[in-house]
């Protein structure tokens, strides 16, 4: 079957066909941002019924075709699959000459930079890695969110300028992260965001345990304060009984956590170590007060999962 030649990326409209080889969360909320933008959607992959029903809400009348169909049809297209499977993805695709030169292949992935799609720019492809720092619902609400959100964005010299006025097109802000950096960068959203979620849905089931009735309105002001004077102070923001010193209060803690909920003991010591680390390198942790919250975190540490009990 012969495929149409795409036009030389310099000759090409500033408006593109868009195709989604994933529709997770991510990969529909994107095309649809970019249609506001003027790109038009003509084909998406998905494979699940999660997955048709965020193409048919955000993505309606965009047929759900194979990926390498989705391919053909397009001149951008947004590979949004988890990370472990992108390698295999690209090669695949590669090897079965899907890609065509002079078509512009996005990956979303935070892990990756540009070099995972080598396959394809052996096959002539244009490799742009343009990782959106949000968390995604799979609702049009995402489209709304992407407004103001930072893009991690990784992409060949002679690419950058494409890459960030997709992302400014997205309602983005392109933030440039080197290739070799981009695990690192990961990282740090998945330990801000990611255990987050953990964080605050621990603290929402021990609330209901101490007999709150609506934990997520008692911890949204706190929280909301919290996250803000963090963002604004960072370490100058950490109060509560580990910043004080208050080794009594701690242990008081990890034993009602011992009774009522084993499994967050050991998260809480591991973020209360944490914490006093920081509190003490930043002057707000008195060292005389130190040693002794220390001692009881590494007591408690020591301890079997069981010992609140004994």
């Amino acid at each position: 079957m012969n495929t149409p030649s795409l036009p030389d990326p310099k000759d090409r409209p500033a408006r593109l066909t868009v195709g989604v080889v994933g529709a997770g969360r991510v990969g529909p909320a994107l095309a649809a941002s970019l249609q506001l933008a003027g790109h038009r959607p003509v084909a998406a992959s998905g494979v699940s019924e999660a997955s048709r029903r965020r193409a048919a809400a955000l993505l309606p009348d965009v047929p759900l075709v194979p990926p390498a169909e989705v391919l053909r049809r397009s001149e951008l297209v947004l590979l949004t699959v988890p990370d472990d499977a992108l390698p295999g993805l690209v090669a695949g695709l590669a090897e079965t000459g899907a890609v065509r030169p002079g078509q512009l292949l996005v990956h979303t992935s935070g892990r990756y930079g540009a070099k995972v799609l080598d396959p394809a720019l052996r096959a002539g492809a244009l490799p742009l890695a343009l990782h959106p720092a949000m968390t995604f619902t799979g609702t049009p609400v995402d489209v709304q969110r992407l407004a103001g959100c930072s893009f991690g964005v990784t992409a060949p010299e002679e690419l950058r300028l494409a890459a960030e006025a997709l992302v400014i097109e997205m309602g983005g802000e392109p933030e440039w992260i080197d290739e070799d950096k981009r695990p690192l960068y990961h990282a740090a959203l998945a330990l801000g965001a990611n255990h987050l979620v953990t964080l605050v849905a621990q603290s929402l089931d021990l609330l209901r345990a101490a007999g709150v009735g609506a934990p997520d309105r008692m911890l949204g002001p706190l929280l909301g304060a919290a996250l803000d004077n963090a963002l604004r102070s960072g370490d100058a923001a950490l109060t509560g009984p580990v910043a004080r010193g208050d080794a009594g209060t701690v242990a008081a803690h990890v034993t009602e956590l011992r009774r009522h909920a084993p499994q967050a003991v050991a998260g809480y010591l591991a973020m209360a170590r944490a914490t006093a680390d920081r509190a003490l390198a930043h002057g707000l942790l008195k060292p005389e007060l130190a040693e002794d919250l220390l001692g009881v975190l590494a007591d408690q540490a020591a301890l079997p999962e069981n010992g609140g009990d004994q």
